[in-house]
């Protein structure tokens, strides 16, 4: 049976629709692809190409300044994807299992969506005095650590993130599973185990991977809550940028964006093996 051509029966309008999309796509990633490339130059600043060669890579790699700086970004934006996704994922089924016009829930929900919306020089205004009073004056010394400051900073706007989705996940599950696991006699812990986890597990996931990227770039709270010997990734490529581009640079950056990448992968594969279609992983990734 030939196939019909879908192409001749848009109008004009969906034509110059799609081209507009197509062209908005290329003017986002375009500058982007052109990192990427010039990651391979060995030249020794980025603008200045010298030829493609895996230089920028062999010397990212050997800056104990560079590697420090990642290692610090990827050990908050997990640490950040653990806290973020314990509390989010308690506060999502608490949220979808409240009672409709619950006070608690209403307050917790707007508290979260400030959280998101309040601007992030405000939030580093805030949490620098406030980790000096309690680390220093007050000795809760644990506070008083780079690691510590960046994961709780971190996870107070990706706790929200988590929220969210898991309570989007969780708001068509159908309450009578729990019901009739209870009239089996199954006690509160297996009900949740074994009912309400695997429903929410997608959006677990998906909540914990956005906080990691969340958190893998953020770089005005970082650099607010920063302190020697612990700075972030992002806040030494803004300190770069302001001698001079090179392509170490461009090259840890690609690595990043790549890890970043398979990390996304990863949660699209785990997804599609618990059963959702395309268009349920979209919509969880994107809750």
């Amino acid at each position: 049976m030939p196939k019909k051509n879908t192409f001749a029966r848009r109008t004009p309008t969906d034509i110059a629709l799609h081209v507009w999309g197509i062209l908005v796509f290329v003017y986002l990633f375009v500058p982007i692809a052109v990192i990427i490339a010039y990651s391979f130059n060995n030249g020794k600043v980025l603008a200045n190409f010298r030829g493609f060669g895996l230089h920028a890579y062999i010397s990212g790699i050997n800056n104990d300044i560079i590697v420090s700086s990642i290692v610090t970004s990827l050990q908050a934006a997990v640490g950040t994807a653990i806290v973020s996704t314990i509390f989010g994922t308690l506060g999502g089924v608490a949220l979808a299992r409240a009672r409709r016009g619950a006070w608690w829930a209403l307050g917790l929900t707007a508290i979260l969506g400030l959280t998101l919306v309040t601007p992030e020089i405000v939030d580093g205004i805030s949490f620098l005095p406030w980790f000096v009073t309690v680390g220093v004056d007050w000795g809760i010394t644990p506070l008083n650590n780079g690691l510590v400051r960046l994961i709780i900073s971190h996870a107070m706007f990706s706790m929200a993130i988590v929220t969210f989705i898991v309570r989007a996940r969780l708001a068509g599950m159908d309450t009578q599973l729990e019901d009739a696991a209870a009239d089996l006699g199954a006690t509160p812990w297996n009900r949740f185990k074994d009912n309400t986890l695997p429903i929410a597990a997608p959006g677990i996931l998906a909540g914990a991977l956005m906080s990691f990227t969340v958190s893998l770039d953020n770089t005005i709270l970082s650099s607010f809550v920063q302190q020697p010997g612990y700075t972030p990734w992002p806040v030494y490529i803004f300190s770069a940028v302001r001698v001079a581009l090179r392509p170490e640079v461009a090259a840890m950056s690609t690595v990043m964006f790549v890890l970043t990448l398979l990390a996304l992968g990863f949660v699209g594969f785990v997804l599609r093996k618990a059963g959702g279609n395309a268009t349920e992983i979209i919509k969880t990734m994107a809750a």
